[in-house]
């Protein structure tokens, strides 16, 4: 007689609602796949179109081809800007080569570079919250000549920055933040600049307010929280932040299932489940998998916002 298979030891999932790809990353992948469709491979896109490899290994097998600079790119090829937005002297160099060139800015980075250049354009000194290096960081700065921009990464940075004018300051934020820590900061900075100048609406983006709120919901209570996403990807590694703030007794960052080390459940009877905004939910699907196959699961979704923003394709190639 074979004998039975132990019984696998009960798990319970929370899954994070909303999670994953934003409207912003969407579009942005969309325009790559589209501009393959339309002008045939290979299509040049500068930069990774969206911090996620599996994201960028999926697009390059369809025929795109990844670079850092535009020199780097054919003067006959398409060139894809990245969803985190350039510095405009890249598209000004893309006109001087007669590029043809698709601009992938998620149009609320797009809404940061107007602000910038609103606020610069009157006259004020401004200050955006983010984090050095960042592709958006650099983008947003670039949107206007070099020293117009302070960046500011940190509480001590807030109390250390000496304006100008203290009555003549404005601020912007990287969008993919951590909610509570940009409170600190801005908290900071309009205790010292009464004044400041503010964005109308937060900087922070919906998809990245809304996937910290869904992941505070979840971490609560929480044994273990598993996040995927990219090392690179800023939304994802606040998520694990966020996360283990919140009241996940651990919380990790994994790029996809074949990382998850099952010893980190080995006294976990909730598992809290999420993903950044430039993960697909294929690798939500595949944490799952694999964890089915080890013990008993069961599901619960944890619903913090329902989302149906949506953002329009360059008219080149709507249809």
């Amino acid at each position: 007689m074979i004998p039975s298979a132990p019984p696998r030891r009960p798990l319970k999932i929370r899954l994070a609602s909303p999670r994953g790809f934003c409207a912003g990353v969407d579009r942005a992948i969309q325009i790559v796949e589209r501009a393959i469709e339309k002008y045939g491979a290979p299509v040049y896109v500068r930069h990774e179109i969206v911090h996620n490899r599996h994201v960028v290994e999926r697009l390059r097998a369809l025929g795109a081809v990844f670079v850092e600079e535009l020199d780097e790119c054919p003067l006959d090829r398409p060139v894809v800007f990245s969803a985190h937005g350039v510095p405009k002297s890249v598209p000004a160099q893309a006109r001087d080569r007669k590029m043809l060139f698709l601009d992938a800015t998620c149009p609320l980075v797009s809404k940061v570079h107007v602000e910038a250049q609103r606020h610069h354009e009157i006259g004020r000194e401004i200050l955006l919250i983010g984090h050095a290096g960042h592709p958006e960081v650099v983008g947003t700065m670039g949107q206007l000549p070099d020293g117009a921009v302070q960046l500011i990464e940190s509480v001590a940075d807030a109390a250390a920055y000496t304006p100008r004018d203290p009555a003549n300051v404005a601020f912007v934020t990287q969008t993919t933040l951590s909610v509570d820590d940009t409170a600190e900061i801005v908290e900071t900075l309009r205790r010292r600049f009464p004044q400041i100048a503010a964005p109308h609406k937060e900087d922070i983006c919906y998809a990245t307010t809304n996937r910290q709120e869904a992941v505070k919901q979840v971490a609560a209570g929480t044994d273990v929280l598993l996040v995927l996403g990219s090392a690179n990807s800023s939304n994802s590694v606040r998520l694990a932040e966020v996360g283990g703030r919140a009241g996940a007794a651990a919380a990790y960052l994994i790029e996809d299932a074949s990382v998850l080390d099952l010893g980190w459940l080995a006294d976990a009877a909730v598992v809290g489940v999420t993903a950044g905004a430039s993960a697909p939910e294929l690798l939500v699907q595949g944490v799952i998998d694999r964890l089915s196959a080890a013990f008993d699961v069961s599901l619960e979704e944890v619903d913090a916002a329902r989302e149906t923003v949506s953002f329009k394709l360059p008219r080149v190639l709507a249809g």
